[in-house]
């Protein structure tokens, strides 16, 4: 018996098949390939932070790397789930589910970063598909600078 043909969502579930529900749930939303990159190259050079943290207590938000004391969160996006601009495709599949869903995570991201700013926070967002080593490179100069300006005052 073809599994595929008798399956049953779960109650509230959008997956399309048992495969696809499958394949969804593989998807990771933290520790991803470019954020660990990232992450080794930046803590090499002795930055230390925290991941997947909350920069605000009462922002329900968490944000791939928090530097708390120079109040840096970065962001590294993927390219498909917030609409990279250069990478993103449209979904052929159950398309308005998914357009929306894009939409909604860059409204999200935008709302993130004004929230961030108001705070007095610094945001470095990032797509996925940009080098690790620039990212890592513009992570430290933007910490540094923060750092040293608040020493110097």
């Amino acid at each position: 018996m073809d599994t595929e043909k008798c399956w049953v969502p779960p109650a509230g579930s959008w997956a399309s098949s048992a495969g696809r529900r499958r394949n969804m749930q593989a998807i990771r939303s933290r520790d991803t390939k470019p954020e660990r990159l990232i992450r080794r190259l930046v803590h090499a050079q002795g930055l230390r932070y925290r991941v997947g943290a909350k920069p605000l207590p009462d922002l329900h938000r968490t944000a791939d790397m928090v530097f708390r004391p120079a109040k840096v969160a970065v962001f590294i996006d993927g390219c498909y789930w917030h609409g990279c601009p250069e990478h993103y495709v449209p979904p052929k599949t159950n398309s308005g589910y998914w357009s929306d869903k894009v939409a909604g995570n860059m409204a999200r991201d935008r709302d993130t970063n004004q929230h961030l700013v108001d705070a007095g926070w610094t945001v470095l967002r990032f797509w996925e598909h940009e080098s690790p080593e620039r990212c890592a490179d513009q992570i430290i100069l933007t910490v540094s600078s923060i750092r040293r300006s608040r020493d110097a005052s």
